[in-house]
């Protein structure tokens, strides 16, 4: 009966999401993903009975849209429309990336947003979650026309960031020259120099290794993922998706401890080479993103020993471990058969959400190592934390010291999600233990703080 009630409270649940959030399919998918394991647990908890404290993390405490207009190179006006969720801030200021590209909707960001409130938690940091973006566009646009968008985009966003109070990074279509443009319009306007914006440049407030950063933390969760079953990463093939700053973190980092990468991909297709993706081979990598023109085929014609697979994905080679690094729901049911059959022990989220749900219950049912990017892919926004430390302590630590303690922030995330997360059986749900562990720690901090 007991059972029954709690998945007649899930779906209770799913349902009033879905009719205060109707045509958001991202978010909803998101928040699905976290009920079906949560609220469960809540129902063991007799200090949650009644304080709605699930309900109460899936409204988002503000909502920022806004015009931006600006001027391209040949006058003319354009107008795109920009966005900042302020999530949750019951552990810390809000924190996460602005993204900017075409796919850039209310709902993309409010998913982006209530998984940062968990990854963030993860971490065991002082950082709420938010995320902001807009409609906008880099790619074909000159430096102009960046900056005179950054600048517009900041200059209505600045009345609504601190570094006591949103503190945003970079994410798609936001890298370090549009972080440069965002924060000297905002020292501008705001007659300030503050850590109100992570991945800086080295020049001016920066942190060693935070382009690499969330790669890094992904193959150190990794690392302690293949630990579970006495495995390492050493002599592992690997297939991992992407090009841009996270898998190019990931290359380099599973090189540096005995793995070999086999694929790397784009919008267009994928790339196998059958000797490895190391040396030279990651350095272009750099030269591929910063080409701007988002082709994997490029890497053919430097390469000639690889092969290019036009419009298809990573998932059917035959690999140890799978790392999805481009973006969300690239990971379908049927690559999830693929990678099942060919035998992958293990698959590592680096992007946010690029497994769908029927692929997720796919892993879990046949009990592979599977870990959400909440957990796995935290990294980045754990070294911006650290970023945001330097900034305030007015220090800059090492390249070493940074990575130093962004591995022990991996090791610790991969504690609490395993154990939440270790099933009667011995197998890590991952899924669950990221879950339940993110929620504990926001759960406790609101209790405290009341209904607010």
């Amino acid at each position: 009966m007991e059972h029954y009630n709690v998945d007649q409270k899930i779906q209770e649940f799913v349902a009033k999401i879905e009719a205060r959030n109707p045509n958001e399919p991202e978010f909803l998918q998101a928040v699905k993903e976290v009920a079906v394991t949560v609220i469960p647990f809540i129902a063991t908890r007799k200090e949650y009975n009644g304080m709605k404290l699930l309900e109460r993390m899936a409204e988002a405490e503000r909502i920022i849209i806004f015009r931006v207009p600006w001027i391209d190179d040949k006058g003319e006006i354009h107008v795109n429309r920009g966005y900042r969720i302020q999530m949750n801030s019951a552990i810390g200021p809000y924190k996460g990336g602005i993204r900017f590209h075409p796919t850039v909707n209310l709902s993309v960001l409010k998913f982006l947003a209530f998984e940062q409130v968990f990854k963030n938690s993860l971490t065991t940091l002082p950082m709420g979650g938010g995320k902001g973006g807009a409609d906008f566009d880099p790619q074909g646009k000159s430096d102009m026309e960046i900056m005179r968008f950054c600048q517009a985009f900041m200059t209505e966003m600045c009345k609504h960031i601190g570094p006591e109070t949103d503190v945003p990074a970079g994410d798609i279509g936001v890298g370090a020259k549009e972080i440069g443009y965002l924060f000297g319009q905002y020292k501008k306007i705001r007659n300030e120099f503050t850590g109100v914006l992570t991945g800086k440049g080295l020049a001016y407030g920066g942190s060693l290794i935070r382009p690499e950063a969330t790669g890094y933390g992904v193959v150190y969760f990794c690392e302690q993922m293949l630990k579970t079953k006495g495995e390492s990463i050493e002599g592992k093939t690997f297939a991992v998706s992407g090009f841009g700053n996270v898998a190019w973190g990931v290359v380099k980092k599973v090189n540096e401890l005995g793995g070999k990468v086999l694929t790397i991909s784009g919008p267009d297709g994928y790339i196998y080479d059958k000797d490895g993706i190391s040396g030279e081979k990651v350095d272009y990598m750099l030269q591929m993103r910063a080409s701007g023109n988002n082709r994997a085929e490029d890497y053919v014609n430097q390469f000639p020993g690889a092969e290019f697979f036009a419009g298809r994905r990573p998932w059917e080679v035959k690999c140890d471990v799978a790392i999805p690094a481009a973006t969300q729901n690239e990971l379908h049911l049927e690559d999830a058969e693929k990678l099942v059959a060919n035998g992958v022990m293990c698959v590592t989220e680096a992007a946010n959400m690029p497994s769908t749900l029927d692929a997720i219950n796919y892993f879990l049912d046949n009990k592979v190592l599977f870990s959400p990017g909440k957990a796995s892919n935290a990294g980045g926004v754990a070294t911006s934390g650290l970023e945001m430390t330097q900034n305030s302590i007015r220090l800059n630590w090492t390249s070493e010291e940074v990575d130093a303690r962004l591995k022990e922030i991996m090791i610790g995330i991969h504690k609490a999600c395993r154990d939440f997360g270790k099933e009667e059986d011995g197998y890590v749900n991952y899924v669950k233990g990221a879950n339940i562990a993110g929620f504990v720690k926001v759960a406790e901090a609101m209790l405290a703080q009341g209904v607010v």
